[in-house]
């Protein structure tokens, strides 16, 4: 199916999502028909199937995937071979995802086509928001988008995030002709790299349009929430800015600068007084609400790890404003969408789009138990025991695994997922979580394996001084923002069997260098949203009293644990045994600095 073909828009938009769900598995059949024929003749394909296009060699001889093994051929297209090694259409730029490869973002091809697909998802939002909400037109909308500095493999492709990919298309440009696509940040904010003053003018125009917006938002609650936290800090400078009609010298970006001289025509005494009234407040319960008054919903994604964050925004929203999730996407391919926005964020499900690529499902069973996030992701799957989209079953657990246009060809996304429901014959999906991620605040993704392995490096710190760590565990805290990781150590003498009870014994700094060595040896992602994103907070690490583990190890039990079975988790998100833990805390230690942060491991040189 030609992209060309996505581009509905408004109810045109709903009646071709309504005609492709009804017939989800000859949809599907005809989107992978039209794959391998495109894309038969491509290196990687023609390894498995010898020039055939025929869909049940398909499924018996190419194997599924993770990124290690699709790898190689998407350097060597970076390197400047031939898209036709993946692709027969042109691989126009290269998506840099948030997941990580051997510590650092994976690349995953993308032809010009995929532009139209993603927009087609993107002109489903409204038209489904509108028959729960309507009016929305007569608004503007307050969405804090945010692009990234790009960069360019050896050959010249472009290097960037799926979203900045989409900020700077003529999809993206083309917005404002569509009276829901209203929103507050002129384009020159969305499109500076410099997140601070992104943030400042982005964040000023949405005040400026305080009495027009009905509706907020941010890609991730993570964001929305640092946002407010930034308008903590500077809310004084905005006002002054409102008052006087004139820009803070801070903001040197020139498209900034030209776009909000442009909004900033005259001063405005009586607007920056009420805002100065809401946000002098000692509470900033409620703030949302106060200061954008005809808001009716907060739209930003708050299912899997970013529901950890809904307390906080509930907090802020004094709870009368919805927390709407729109759409299921990610950098390898753009999935589904939510039928059901105003539904509780424990129940959003999105429904698989059948028209926006091959869809394949890996079982995992139909119950929580959750052993399956502790397979290995480079496990080989039998060919065989996939599942097509048409034949998933209620209830059941699933791994995703997708085929692209691009060049992708079931390849494991990671994501686990739980069929909830129908909408005609198209499943419809609850997120469950990453395959084996055990910590995240933001983009940052941190497996059991990476946190072990950093533990390791850093506890050899403390040999010198005669200590050893005898366990630990972790946890995310966002009770503080931006939110970080919390790591929890026992830590004994040699030779003794209890752990040190006096820290005085123990110099600060070496807890501290700990911290750092952990942060130094966990991912680029992590790292960059350390240093560069400041979207993660320093690392803390919470030394616990002797014998703090066996006491978990009880506590487990008599929840109904085995203790033939019993291992620690490496990750709590009990709130009682969080509690317990806490109340066993003799020092608390933070990182003293940003972890190094290179700034091009993307791209393997040629040698």
């Amino acid at each position: 199916m030609d992209g060309k073909r996505l581009e509905y828009k408004g109810k045109e938009a709903l009646k071709e999502l309504e005609k492709s769900t009804v017939k989800v598995g000859e949809v599907q059949e005809g989107i992978l028909k039209d794959i391998l024929k495109r894309n038969a003749a491509t290196e990687y394909l023609n390894q498995f199937m010898k020039g055939s296009t025929d869909i049940s060699t398909f499924k018996l001889l190419v194997p599924v995937i993770t990124y290690s093994s699709i790898c190689p051929f998407i350097q060597r297209i970076a390197n400047g071979e031939d898209s036709s090694l993946l692709s027969s259409h042109p691989i126009t730029e290269m998506l840099c995802s948030s997941g990580t490869s051997a510590g650092e973002p994976k690349l995953t091809p993308s032809i010009a086509e995929d532009l139209d697909r993603r927009t087609f998802l993107y002109n489903l939002i409204m038209p489904i928001m509108n028959q729960y909400v309507p009016g929305l037109d007569e608004g503007k909308a307050m969405y804090l988008y945010f692009t990234k500095p790009e960069r360019s493999t050896p050959s010249g492709l472009p290097v960037r995030p799926v979203l900045t990919s989409y900020y700077k298309s003529k999809h993206f440009k083309c917005r404002s002709r569509d009276p829901f696509n209203d929103f507050t940040s002129p384009d020159q904010t969305i499109l500076c790299t410099d997140s601070r003053q992104s943030m400042y003018c982005q964040l000023l125009a949405g005040l400026l349009n305080r009495h027009h917006v009905l509706r907020l938002g941010a890609v991730f609650a993570s964001a929305l929430l640092r946002a407010i936290n930034f308008l903590e800090r500077n809310w004084v400078n905005l006002c002054n800015d409102i008052r006087s009609g004139h820009l803070d010298p801070s903001i040197t970006d020139p498209g900034c600068r030209s776009a909000m001289l442009d909004l900033l025509k005259s001063p405005n005494p009586v607007l920056a007084d009420e805002i100065e009234a809401i946000c002098s407040n000692k509470s900033w319960k409620g703030i949302l609400g106060q200061l954008w008054p005809r808001a009716k919903y907060i739209e930003a994604v708050v299912t899997g790890t970013m529901a950890q964050y809904i307390p906080t925004l509930e907090f802020y929203s004094a709870g009368k404003l919805p927390m709407v999730c729109t759409m299921y996407a990610s950098s390898e391919c753009y999935l589904g969408v939510n039928l059901k926005p105003l539904c509780d964020p424990a129940d959003v499900a999105y429904t698989i789009l059948p028209n926006l690529g091959y869809f394949e499902f890996i079982p995992l069973g139909n119950n929580n138990n959750g052993s399956f996030l502790a397979d290995d992701e480079n496990e080989e799957v039998a060919r065989g025991k996939l599942i097509d989209l048409a034949h998933v079953s209620l209830g059941c657990y699933y791994e995703i695994v997708v085929t692209t246009f691009a060049g992708l060809y079931r390849y494991r996304i990671g994501d686990v997922l739980q069929v909830t429901g129908f909408h005609n014959k198209a499943p419809q999906f609850r997120f469950v979580c990453r395959r084996n991620v055990v910590l995240s605040i933001d983009t940052d993704k941190t497996s059991e394996e990476d946190l072990h392995k950093s533990v390791t490096m850093a506890k050899k710190l403390l040999e010198p001084y005669e200590a050893l760590l005898v366990e630990y565990t972790s946890c995310t805290d966002t009770s503080t923002i931006p939110g970080h990781y919390v790591l929890f150590w026992e830590i004994v003498s040699h030779g003794q069997s209890s752990a040190m009870n006096e820290l005085t014994q123990f110099e600060t700094h070496v807890l501290e260098d700990c911290c750092m060595a952990v942060e130094e040896s966990l991912d680029y992602v992590y790292r960059r949203c350390r240093t560069l994103d400041r979207s993660v907070g320093p690392l803390e690490i919470r030394v616990v009293e002797p014998g703090t583990f066996e006491s978990l190890m009880d506590f487990c039990i008599s929840q109904g644990g085995s203790i033939n079975q019993y291992k620690t988790p490496r990750c709590i998100k009990c709130i009682s045994a969080l509690n317990l833990l806490n109340s066993r805390v003799c020092g608390s230690f933070f990182s003293p600095r940003n972890p190094i942060w290179n700034l091009d491991p993307l791209i393997n040189k040629r040698n």
